[in-house]
């Protein structure tokens, strides 16, 4: 059973909020689940790796159950993602920098790919675009 999440899941230690498409529950687990519409990827994209790690971390501290894995269903294929120690550390990682650089008041880029700086949202005032 897929059961859409009305409400977003928030944990206040981390600040972090978010809201997966659907929570699956099976065999008393919790696997969160993000829905992409773009074209299916030969692998899956570091970010959506990433978002979908947070949304496992967000169901382990809200529902109290660790899932064990995520899962990215693109319209061509799915991917579970393993919810391991590892990728948690590394995604932890990722929100303390994240929060130390929403202080900061120069961010450098993070990326030399310019399909991504002509879809940003920024890029009208950004001093460092790509094209």
């Amino acid at each position: 059973d897929w059961g859409a999440v009305e409400k977003p899941l928030y944990d206040p230690n981390l600040g972090l909020t978010g809201r997966p498409d659907y929570l699956v529950e099976q065999g008393g687990r919790i696997i969160p689940v993000e829905v992409k519409s773009g074209r299916t990827p030969d692998a899956p994209y570091d970010s959506h790796i990433f978002q979908v790690a947070a949304y496992c971390l967000l169901v382990h501290k809200t529902k109290g159950k660790r899932p064990p894995y995520g899962v990215l269903h693109y319209p061509g294929r799915d991917f579970a993602v393993d919810y391991t120690p590892e990728l948690e550390a590394v995604l932890l990682d990722n929100l303390v920098n994240m929060r130390r650089d929403e202080h900061r008041a120069n961010v450098g880029r993070s990326h030399e790919e310019a399909h991504r700086c002509a879809r940003c949202g920024f890029r009208n005032v950004c001093d460092q675009r790509l094209s």
